[in-house]
C-alpha cells in the first residue's frame, strides 16, 4: 500500500490539504497528516481547525511521498522549520516524491531543489521557484521526476488525482474522478 505524509502548518490552505487527502484515501492510499508543531490541532488559513493524525516529531519511517499544502502563512511556517527542511532532504535523498501546491512549491524552490526542473505554483510566486522552468498558466499540475507541483485551491482535485496516478495507476485516478463526479 502506498503512503503519503502531509505536513500541516498553522495557516495552511484547507481545501489544498483536505481535497487531495480525501481523494488519496478514497483510492486506498495511507495518508498521514502531521502537524509541524507539538500540537495536533492546526488552524487553517480560513479559521478551520484540523486535527492532524500525528506530529512531525512522532512520525515513524518514511512514505512514498511528502505533501506540502500551500497557504501564505502555512508556507512561511513550513519554510521556517528546520525539521521540515531536514525531512525534505531525507525524502530527496531516498528519491521519494516531493509534492506541493500553491505557495508551497516555493519551499522546494528556495531550498534550491527545483534547479532545472519543471514546476508551477501560485500566480506571482514564480520567481521563488529558483532555477526551475515555470510550466505556464495552462499547466495545473507539473511533474518532473519526483517533484509534483500545482497552482492552487482550484487545482487541488487535479493535484490529488495526479498523486493517485503516480502512486497507483491512471485507471485508479480515473475511477476516483468518476466516483466524485469530477470528469
Amino acid at each position: 500500500m502506498s503512503k503519503v505524509v502531509v505536513l500541516l502548518a498553522e495557516g495552511f490552505e484547507e481545501v489544498e490539504a483536505i481535497a487531495p487527502v480525501d481523494l488519496m484515501r478514497r483510492a486506498g492510499i495511507e495518508v498521514v497528516t502531521a502537524s509541524i508543531t507539538s500540537a495536533r490541532n492546526v488552524m487553517g488559513s480560513h479559521g478551520i481547525p484540523v486535527m492532524a493524525d500525528t506530529t512531525l516529531d512522532q512520525l515513524e519511517g518514511t512514505a512514498d511521498a511528502l505533501f506540502l499544502p500551500g497557504g501564505g502563512l502555512g508556507t512561511e511556517n513550513l519554510k521556517a522549520s528546520k525539521e521540515v527542511a531536514d525531512l525534505i532532504r531525507k525524502y530527496l535523498a531516498e528519491e521519494r516524491y516531493l509534492t506541493a501546491i500553491c505557495a508551497a512549491p516555493t519551499v522546494y524552490g528556495l531550498m534550491g531543489l527545483l534547479e532545472g526542473k519543471k514546476a508551477t505554483c501560485y500566480p506571482g510566486l514564480e520567481s521563488k521557484l529558483l532555477g526551475a522552468e515555470w510550466t505556464g498558466e495552462d499547466v495545473k499540475v507539473a511533474v518532473d521526476g519526483k517533484f509534483v507541483t500545482s497552482r492552487g485551491m482550484g487545482t487541488a482535485v487535479d493535484f490529488g488525482l495526479k498523486i493517485i496516478e503516480l502512486l497507483i495507476s491512471k485507471e485508479t485516478a480515473d475511477e476516483i474522478a468518476a466516483k466524485v463526479v469530477y470528469r
